[in-house]
């Protein structure tokens, strides 16, 4: 029996705040894969180009305001991000914000670009995401700099804000009994399920090529040949014919006797993605109501232990249900991010939502095991491969969730129309 709030959830209102699109570039892993060479905001001016030319109809001096979640760019992004939108042909009557959330950042941008347009601050907007972790990740990863009554505080909690996020999750591991095996199960059918809906084609309408430069490097990192000029148009982590079996023979990545590997953990990549908001009256007015694909509902934060931080789901999605008045059954497909299997197999449990994946409901086209995981861009290509896959499978309720580094869950809903 549905709930009481979905028929709240699904109805249609003025003040909706609708998506028009929502599109990404390939996920690439980052230094071998085919972005590696390319800026971060490079791979955001070709998406937020790409959102522009979605709808061609639209002026694009009507997109009021641009979030860009990004985590490891230098400056935060922000100036970087401002030359790649005008680059990709916006006014510069378009403003524009950068949003620092960790693993969240883009659902956070998207979240923010929807209240302004609730609160009447703006008309139209878009929440994006960007990283080239080839380019920004390892010492910016961590702050260095770091006032010493923090750094050197007898609080474990306060410490523990930069523990290394692989001996998190072997805390989740350790302490939520979250054995190798199924750790490694839960990879290989990421795997298994992003290979299915690349070679199905699945991913090309979310997907937004990308040209750009490339170099071929070899085992130890040295350029070979001469650079070149590619069209980038698939995702590059995926694995075809990775099984459990060939996973459990790697070694643990990040303590002798531990349980996360490289093969059970989500990729270092490089990415980004956007989606196109604006209030449905505004759609309505400009003539674009049949472009609408669904709507932004609302999304909740909260916090958790830092030295378990990939609980965060399970803590962030009960919160955003109750708060809508839903029940886990009123949601149609779920995208949890894989920062690592172990993290996501106990939110998994602790969500009663293991039947549900084995079912293909959770992460139906893989997750960031397979495909990689680009910090700040995450978010926002989620929100793309929700709304689009929604659009291929049916249902109209999905929500998407992240654990958060330094002890946070996120969590938003959207729905298909």
């Amino acid at each position: 029996m549905s709930s009481k709030g979905l028929a709240a959830v699904l109805a249609k209102a003025p003040s909706d705040i609708v998506i028009l699109s929502s599109l990404r570039t390939p996920i690439c892993r980052s230094y071998k894969g085919h972005l590696k060479d390319a800026y971060p905001e490079e791979l955001l001016s070709a998406v937020l180009k790409a959102t522009r030319l979605a709808v061609p109809e639209m002026d694009p001096a009507l997109v009021d305001d641009v979030g860009v979640g990004v985590v490891l760019s230098e400056l935060g992004g922000s100036k970087a991000g401002r030359m790649a939108l005008n680059h990709a042909g916006f006014p510069n009557s378009t403003s524009l914000f950068t949003a620092n959330r960790a693993c969240a950042s883009s659902l956070q941008s998207i979240s923010l670009v929807a209240a302004e347009i609730q609160n009447g601050m703006v008309d139209v907007g878009i929440g994006a995401g960007m990283e080239s972790m080839t380019r920004n990740y390892g010492s910016r990863a961590v702050p260095v700099d770091v006032w010493p009554a923090l750094r050197d505080s007898e609080e474990k909690h306060v410490r523990d804000c930069v523990m290394p996020m692989g001996l998190t999750s072997e805390n989740v591991a350790e302490r939520y009994g979250v054995d190798r095996g199924i750790q490694d199960q839960v990879a290989a059918e990421s795997h298994v399920r992003a290979a299915r809906a690349r070679d199905a084609g699945w991913f090309d309408s979310q997907i937004v090529p990308v040209t750009t430069r490339f170099q071929e490097v070899d085992k130890q990192g040295n350029k070979v040949g001469d650079e070149q000029q590619i069209t980038v148009t698939r995702d590059d982590g995926i694995r075809t014919g990775v099984t459990a079996e060939a996973l459990a023979k790697l070694k643990p990545a990040f303590k002798p006797d531990g349980k996360s590997t490289a093969g059970n953990s989500s990729q270092i990549s490089d990415g980004a993605a956007a989606t196109l908001l604006m209030r449905r009256s505004t759609a309505t007015e400009l003539g674009l109501s049949g472009r609408i694909m669904g709507k932004f509902v609302g999304a909740t934060t909260v916090g958790c232990n830092p030295d378990e931080m990939g609980i965060g789901p399970a803590l962030a999605i009960p919160k955003l249900l109750n708060r809508l008045g839903l029940k886990k059954e009123d949601v149609d497909r779920w995208e949890i991010n894989e920062a690592f299997a172990s993290q996501v197999v106990y939110c998994l449990r602790e969500l009663g939502l293991m039947e549900a994946w084995e079912k293909g409901k959770v992460n139906p086209d893989g997750g960031a095991i397979a495909l990689g995981h680009p910090l700040g861009a995450t978010g926002a290509r989620m929100t793309s491969t929700l709304m689009h896959g929604l659009a291929r499978q049916g249902g109209e309720v999905g929500v998407v969730s992240m654990c958060v580094g330094t002890g946070m869950g996120m969590a938003g809903l959207f729905v298909r129309e």
